[in-house]
């Protein structure tokens, strides 16, 4: 192996929607049924998940759905201070630096990755990042794994794509990267293991 590309999301950094929801409905005086099924059935998230909304007219748009009169970092810090490091994770792509190539790609917002790069230093030393909302595409579509392997110069069964999605880790293996479905760190280190990864 000569790369190693991981998701973000559940697997080096465990998030909670529930957190956001919560306090966002008591901020704005509204059910969490309400904060839910405008965030399933409004578009507004899938567009900024793909880059089509900026985050001042993201939030210009949820703020005055729900009323909302604070400013956009407050808005933002409930938004995004819903993860949590992955330390077992975390530290296994530490041990694979300088080892593998290392790469995040992700299917996030610009909201969420401006927080997570302030707040956890260890998401500065990849080597690239393919962000969903930077290049207008979302997993598990072919699209964002060629965009992957093309921009890096990934030999693809020379790869390998860690994902707790099993339709995303799915995506991955339609190009030839090998795949792993994360479940914890214990089994993602199996197999890597598995693919002559030894020492981890």
């Amino acid at each position: 192996m000569e790369a190693v590309v991981f998701d973000l999301g559940n697997v080096l950094l465990p998030f909670n929607w529930d957190i956001a929801a919560e306090k966002f409905a008591v901020r704005t005086g509204r059910s969490r049924r309400e904060v839910d099924d405008y965030m399933v059935t409004m578009p507004f998230l899938n567009e900024l998940s793909l880059g089509r909304m900026t985050k001042e007219e993201y939030f210009r748009v949820v703020a005055k759905d729900f009323a909302y009169d604070g400013s956009y970092e407050e808005f933002a810090l409930i938004w995004s201070d819903i993860f949590t490091a992955d330390e077992e994770m975390i530290a296994l792509a530490a041990q694979l630096k300088g080892r593998l190539r290392s790469f995040i790609l992700s299917n996030t917002s610009v909201i969420h990755m401006d927080f997570i790069f302030s707040r956890y230093p260890f998401m500065n030393t990849f080597d690239g990042y393919i962000l969903s909302h930077e290049v207008g595409l979302l997993k598990p579509d072919r699209r964002i794994y060629e965009v992957t392997r093309d921009r890096f110069g990934l030999e693809p069964s020379q790869s390998v794509f860690i994902d707790d999605i099993l339709a995303n880790v799915e995506g991955a293996r339609g190009i030839g990267i090998h795949g792993i479905h994360h479940r914890n760190a214990s089994s993602t280190r199996e197999e890597l293991t598995k693919l002559g990864i030894a020492g981890i």
